[in-house]
């Protein structure tokens, strides 16, 4: 899923009021016809609704402008004008929305969920409101209210039961490509995935379970360096983590430390979750490099080692992640 899309950003637009009618009644036989105009309608909602059904915002790549219908004007005899059609933008569920302020307007947590994130303006009050003792004929009526605009940001926080951590180059990618159908793109330079691949791991007994690639990230991502908050994001989703240590890293320990800090930095609660360390691409390890790696790590935190591209230990570590998900 190479092309999944997790953040677009739209100019939206809702309607505006419909103006209510300063209508006089002009009848054969009544010579004093009073105000009869009636109210404008309301301009159209922009709602965003959940769809299970969708998986990406890759349908709203290309929208640049959502836009609501006003509402009509009020007419005589005290009718009313009909609202605006509101307008729907469909989305997966875990997708956020945030306004020009990065303030949450909202999350869509299930099927069929709408939640409105702009307004359509009120209609205005036809002439037939302002009729008193005093003023018999008002001449009068308002106008309707603007809608709101502006832009708004749309988010998808990757679900998945067990996202991938490591620094760019650690072999997150190539792991996916193991235990999946996924085809991440594969090079050897930093920042090799710009967006999150989901992959749909076989495991025993026809069971499986769902793995995210996340982009490689960097000490330093918590204050934004490199590709910073945007991935993230991703991890807080995510039910098990899998931190992914290569076998020629300088420093193991030292690695899963600043992986770890960069995490807690951007949100503590991650660190909460169950999590798995393993060393990658460990076919160039013999048994005795393995065993001094082992040592560098506390007992409750001994790695798991395999090689993606020898197979040695994937099945190891699918049991492991198995265990933590479900024991």
């Amino acid at each position: 899923m190479s092309n999944f899309v997790d953040y677009v950003k739209i100019h939206c637009k809702s309607g505006h009021g419909g103006a209510g009618s300063a209508h006089l009644r002009r009848e054969k036989y009544i010579p004093k016809g009073g105000p009869d105009g009636g109210d404008g309608g309301r301009g159209g909602h922009v709602i965003m609704k959940g769809n299970a059904h969708e998986w990406t915002l890759l349908p709203l790549r290309f929208t640049r402008h959502i836009k609501a219908e006003r509402g009509e004007n009020g007419g005589k005899n005290q009718l009313t004008g009909a609202y605006g059609a509101d307008v729907y933008i469909e989305v997966p569920i875990g997708t956020i929305a945030r306004n020009e302020e990065g303030e949450i307007i909202g999350e869509i947590m299930e099927d069929g969920q709408e939640i409105i994130i702009m307004h359509g303006g009120k209609g205005g009050l036809g002439n037939e409101h302002f009729k008193s003792a005093t003023n018999q004929t008002p001449r009068y009526a308002q106008p309707g209210l603007p809608g709101e605009e502006g832009f708004v940001t749309f988010e998808l926080k990757l679900l998945a039961d067990v996202g991938l951590v490591g620094f760019p180059n650690a072999g997150k990618s190539t792991l996916l490509a193991a235990v999946s159908a996924a085809k991440p793109k594969i090079a050897d330079y930093a920042f090799t995935t710009l967006t999150p691949n989901l992959g749909i791991v076989d495991y025993r007994n026809y069971k499986s379970f769902v793995m995210a690639d996340i982009p490689g990230i960097i000490e330093g991502a918590a204050e934004g360096k490199g590709l910073g908050h945007r991935f993230l994001r991703h991890i807080e989703r995510n039910s098990i983590l899998l931190f992914l240590i290569p076998a020629d890293a300088e420093d193991y320990y030292n690695e899963f430390e600043i992986l770890e800090n960069e995490l807690k930095k951007f949100n503590p609660e991650l660190l909460d979750k169950d999590y798995i360390i393993s060393i990658s691409k460990s076919d160039m390890l013999d048994e005795e490099l393995k065993e001094e790696i082992s040592n560098k790590f506390p007992d409750n935190r001994k790695p798991i080692f395999f090689s993606s591209v020898t197979q040695e230990g994937l099945m190891e570590l699918k049991d492991a992640i198995w265990k933590k998900l479900h024991g």
